[in-house]
């Protein structure tokens, strides 16, 4: 993903830390999501399991979106939270769950 398409944080963010949303833009998604060691659909899965894990509910929903949008299934989401119960715990699961739900309801990947 080109930094121009990498998500947008929010101003508040921007605002703040203008650095941190540069080197987002550019490092993590202009440079860690292209590499072509892993597709984009694995690092999905991956970011979503690790955010389960660390209960980071606002990362998320975002990430759960951009799950869709690189392929994972919905399916594959729930099979992930259900993975990571065992490891990081049913609370953390349970949570990812509700919000997976709520982020996607009836939400089609993001373009």
């Amino acid at each position: 993903m080109a930094p121009s398409e990498s998500p947008r944080p929010p101003d508040s963010v921007r605002r703040v830390a203008p650095k941190l949303v540069e080197i987002t833009q550019e490092v993590l998604f202009g440079d860690v999501w292209e590499r072509k060691e892993l597709s984009k659909r694995d690092r999905s899965l991956m970011t979503c399991a690790v955010l389960t894990a660390l209960y980071r509910p606002e990362q998320l929903r975002f990430h759960a979106r951009l799950a869709l949008t690189n392929g994972v299934t919905r399916e594959e989401l729930g099979e992930m939270i259900t993975h990571v119960a065992f490891y990081a715990g049913w609370p953390s699961s349970v949570q990812a769950a509700q919000i997976i739900e709520e982020a996607l309801g009836h939400a089609t990947p993001l373009t």
